[in-house]
C-alpha cells in the first residue's frame, strides 16, 4: 500500500505514519514501536442475527437466573424497579458504543475506542479493566451453572464444574467465531422459547400482595442494588469488541444491539415481577436458583426441570460469548504493543490463541478466589467506569473534528447524553459500598503502573483529544487519520454513496508524452470547470497548493488529487493515464524509505461537495481499494479507451457490462428504445458505449448491434441480470 500526502502530491509509504496491518512494526531511534502490529485480519463471519445472539446471549445469564436473590435481599419487592433503573445509564454508554463501533469495527471494542480517543494510557486502564470485568461477568456465569446443576446433581461441587466449563469453552472458540457464534443462536434460540413460556405462565399466578411495601427497605439500597445489578446488561455492548469479525457492521451493529437491548429490559422487567409475585419474599431472597423455585411454584417438578434447562443455555450462551468477547482485548493490544506481542498471533483457525487461553487463565482464578455477590460488585463497578469513559470517547471523537471519522449511526441529543452518560455511572459507583470503589481504583492504579513500566516506552501514538488541543493551539497526531483512513477502505461503501454513478459520468484521457503534473492538472481542470461553476485554473491551483483534504491510500504510480467545493449536487471525477509516467520532484528528505518516489502513471482527480466528507473520504477509499488490486496497472495501462477504463474500476458485484451481438440473448435488446426494456428494480443503465463513443443514456436512446451497455444496481439485480444474458459464472 501508499499513501498519497497531500502536502507533496506523490505515492508515499503510509508506514512513515501508519503501520500497515501485514508488516512488521515500524522502530523508532529509540527502538519504541510506533504503530499497530497484526499478523493477519480476522474474518467477517458474523451477521446480524448472530450479533443479536451474542448481545442478548452475554445478558440473560446470571443477571436473570442467579442475580434476582441477591437483589431481593438488598431491595426486597423493589429489585423489579432496580432492574428497570440499571438500564437508563446504559443507554448512553450503549448508544456511545454503537456510534464508535461503526466508525471503527476493529477488535478490542472498549480499548480501541479509548484509546483511540485518548490515547495509550487511557487505552490500557480500558483495556486491562474491561477485559477482567468481561472475565469477572463470565465467571458469575459458569458458577450459576453449577448452582443449577446441583437441582439434577444436589451433591455437585460447584466451583470444579465450573472451571470444567470454562475449559470447554475455551477449547471451542479455539475453533473460530463462526463456530462459536453458531453455538450461540442455538443456545439463545431455545432460551428465549422456555423463557418466553415461563413469563407468559407466570404472569397469570402474580400474587399482588407481595408487593406490599414496595419500599421499605429504602431509595438508597434501591440504588446500590441498581448498580449490582448493572452487569445483567453490560453484556449487549460487549459485540463491539468482535466488531471486526461482523459483516456489514454499519447496519448489523446497531440493528442488533438496539434489538437485543429492547428484548432484554422487557424480559428482565417481566421475568422479576414474576419471581417477586409468585414467590414469598424469604424464600427469594435466600435462593440461589430463583427462576427454578418460581417455575417450581407454577407447575411443580416439570416446570423447574424446564427452566433449569433455560438457565443452562443462557449460562452457556454467556460463558461462550464472553470468552468470544474478552479474547479480542489482549488480541487488540497485542497488536498495539500494550501487551507482549505474541497477544496479537491468530491461530490456524483465524482465532486469538494466546488470548483465549490467558482469559480461561484468569477466569479459572477469579473461581478459586472469589464468591459470587463480590464477583458482581466487582464487575459491575469498573463497567460502570469504562461506560462514563466511552461516552468521553464520543465527545472527544466530534469535538476534534476528524474528518475520516466517519460513523454511520450517531447518537441522538449529543452532548447532554454522553454528558449523562459520564455523570450517572460514577455516581452508581460511589453508591455501591467501599469494596468495589477500592477495587476500581485499585485497577486503575495497576492498569496505570503497567503502561509506565511496560508500554510507555514501546509505543508512540496519541488519540484524537490531540486534535481537540490542536484547535486550541496545541499539536495533532496525524498518524490517527491515517488509521481512521484505512478503516473507511476496509468498511467500503455505503449504500447511498454514488461511486458507480460517479465513475459512469467521470471523464477520461491520455496525458501529452512529456506533460508535467501541473499541466495535467490544468486539463482536468478544464474538464471539471463547467461542472462546479470555476475556472480551470483556479480548479488546478486547489488541487496541486493545499486545498487537498488530506490523504488517503493508493498503490504504487497511482496519485489522487481532490478537492471539497460548496453548492456541489454531485462529485465529479477526471481520470487520466499517462503512458510514460510523470515524475514528481520532491525533498530528498521526504523520499520513503531513502528512495526516489516512483513515477505516477494514473491519475484521480475528484471534485465533491464540501459538506459532505465522510463520502468523499469513503469515494477516494473506494478508488484506492480498486487501483490496489493485483495487476490493475497492467489493466490500466492495457486498457483501449473510456469503456475500458471504467469498466476496470467498476469490476465489482454493482456493476455490469452486456455486449449486443445478434448470437446473444443481449440480441432481444437491439433496436429498442431504453424506455421499451424491461428493467428489473434496482438497476439503470448508466452508459452506453457505441464505437469510439460514449453516449448518454436517455429514454428515447435507441439501443444498436455492438453497443456495450453498462448497468449499475444491487448486487442481487446485477447477478440475475447477469445469469440472463451472460450465464451463470461468477462475476469478477
Amino acid at each position: 500500500m501508499r499513501e498519497l500526502f497531500a502536502s507533496d502530491l506523490v505515492c508515499r509509504n503510509p508506514n512513515d505514519a501508519l503501520q500497515s496491518r501485514s508488516t512488521q512494526p515500524a522502530r523508532l531511534s529509540d527502538g519504541r514501536t510506533s504503530l499497530i502490529n497484526a499478523n493477519s485480519k480476522l474474518k467477517k463471519e458474523l451477521g446480524l442475527f448472530k450479533v443479536f445472539s451474542i448481545a442478548l446471549g452475554t445478558t440473560l445469564s446470571a443477571g436473570f437466573f442467579l442475580l434476582p436473590g441477591y437483589a431481593a435481599h438488598e431491595a426486597g419487592a423493589a429489585l423489579v424497579l432496580a432492574y428497570v433503573l440499571a438500564a437508563v445509564p446504559l443507554v448512553p454508554s450503549m448508544l456511545s458504543i454503537v456510534e464508535l463501533a461503526t466508525a471503527m469495527p476493529k477488535a478490542g471494542g472498549t480499548y480501541y475506542f479509548l484509546d483511540r480517543s485518548m490515547g495509550p494510557l487511557v487505552g490500557t486502564v480500558g483495556g486491562l479493566g474491561t477485559w477482567l470485568a468481561l472475565m469477572l461477568k463470565t465467571s458469575f456465569a459458569l458458577i450459576g451453572m453449577g448452582y443449577y446443576l446441583m437441582i439434577f446433581f444436589p451433591r455437585i461441587p460447584t466451583i470444579p464444574v465450573a472451571i470444567l466449563f470454562a475449559l470447554l469453552f475455551g477449547t471451542l472458540n479455539l475453533f473460530g467465531a463462526k463456530k462459536s457464534a453458531s453455538l450461540q443462536v442455538w443456545l439463545v434460540m431455545g432460551l428465549l422459547a422456555i423463557l418466553g413460556w415461563f413469563i407468559s405462565n407466570g404472569i397469570q399466578h402474580v400474587q399482588p400482595a407481595h408487593f406490599d411495601n414496595f419500599f421499605e427497605k429504602g431509595f438508597e439500597k434501591i440504588i446500590s442494588t441498581t448498580g449490582m445489578v448493572y452487569i445483567s446488561y453490560v453484556g449487549i455492548t460487549k459485540i463491539a469488541s468482535v466488531a471486526e469479525e461482523v459483516e456489514n457492521p454499519e447496519r448489523n451493529l446497531p440493528l442488533g444491539v438496539f434489538l437485543a437491548m429492547g428484548l432484554s429490559v422487557l424480559i428482565y422487567a417481566l421475568g422479576t415481577y414474576v419471581m417477586v409475585g409468585v414467590l414469598p419474599m424469604d424464600v427469594l431472597e435466600v435462593s440461589k436458583t430463583p427462576v427454578a423455585a418460581a417455575a417450581n411454584v407454577l407447575i411443580g417438578r416439570p416446570g423447574q426441570i424446564l427452566v433449569t434447562i433455560a438457565a443452562l443455555l443462557a449460562f452457556a450462551s454467556v460463558a461462550n460469548a464472553g470468552i468470544l468477547s474478552a479474547s479480542r482485548y489482549p488480541l487488540a493490544m497485542g497488536r498495539d504493543r500494550l501487551l507482549p506481542s505474541f497477544f496479537s498471533r491468530l491461530s490456524k483457525s483465524g482465532t486469538p490463541f494466546v488470548g483465549i487461553v490467558a482469559t480461561v487463565g484468569v477466569i479459572i482464578s477469579v473461581l478459586l478466589l472469589f464468591d459470587a455477590a463480590k464477583i458482581a460488585k466487582l464487575a459491575s463497578a469498573f463497567q460502570l467506569l469504562m461506560f462514563a469513559m466511552v461516552c468521553l470517547a464520543v465527545i472527544v471523537m466530534r469535538e476534534s473534528h476528524i474528518e475520516s471519522y466517519d460513523p454511520s449511526y450517531r447518537s441522538p441529543f449529543y452532548p447532554w447524553m454522553q454528558i449523562l452518560g459520564v455523570f450517572v455511572p460514577l455516581w452508581l459507583i460511589s453508591q455501591m459500598g467501599s469494596l468495589p470503589v477500592l477495587f476500581t481504583g485499585g485497577l486503575l492504579l495497576a492498569s496505570g503502573a503497567w503502561y509506565f513500566h511496560y508500554a510507555r516506552r514501546r509505543v508512540v501514538r496519541d488519540g484524537a483529544i490531540y486534535h481537540v488541543f490542536e484547535r486550541l493551539g496545541q499539536h495533532r497526531y496525524e498518524p490517527l487519520d491515517a488509521e481512521l483512513r484505512t478503516i473507511l477502505k476496509e468498511r467500503g461503501l455505503r449504500e447511498t454513496d454514488p461511486f458507480e454513478e460517479t465513475i459512469a459520468h467521470a471523464s477520461f484521457f491520455d496525458a501529452e508524452d512529456n506533460a508535467t503534473l501541473t499541466e495535467i492538472a490544468l486539463a482536468a481542470g478544464r474538464e471539471l470547470s463547467g461542472k462546479v461553476g470555476q475556472t480551470a485554473e483556479r480548479l488546478a491551483e486547489d488541487l496541486l497548493n493545499g486545498a487537498i483534504t488530506g490523504t488517503t491510500p493508493a498503490d504504487h504510480g497511482v496519485a489522487l488529487l481532490h478537492v471539497r467545493l460548496p453548492n456541489l449536487e454531485r462529485p465529479h471525477l477526471v481520470m487520466v493515464r499517462s503512458r510514460k509516467g510523470v515524475q514528481v520532484e520532491i525533498a530528498k528528505e521526504q523520499w520513503s524509505h531513502g528512495s526516489p518516489p516512483e513515477p505516477i502513471f494514473a491519475f484521480f482527480f475528484l471534485v465533491s461537495h464540501q459538506g459532505h466528507a465522510g463520502q468523499h473520504l469513503r469515494l477516494l477509499a473506494h478508488i484506492a481499494l480498486h487501483v490496489d488490486q493485483d495487476n490493475f496497472m497492467e489493466d490500466w495501462n492495457a486498457a483501449e479507451g473510456e469503456r475500458d477504463v471504467k469498466m476496470l474500476m467498476l469490476r465489482d458485484e454493482r456493476s455490469l457490462a452486456i455486449h449486443l451481438t445478434k448470437d446473444a440473448p443481449s440480441a432481444k435488446w437491439i433496436g429498442l428504445r431504453l424506455r421499451e426494456l424491461s428493467l428489473p428494480d434496482g438497476c439503470l443503465i448508466a452508459l452506453i458505449h457505441r464505437g469510439a463513443r460514449t453516449v448518454i443514456p436517455r429514454g428515447k436512446t435507441s439501443l444498436q448491434e455492438d453497443d456495450y451497455v453498462t448497468i449499475i444496481g444491487e448486487p442481487k439485480v446485477i447477478l440475475a441480470l447477469h445469469d440472463e444474458f451472460i450465464g451463470e459464472t461468477k462475476i469478477e
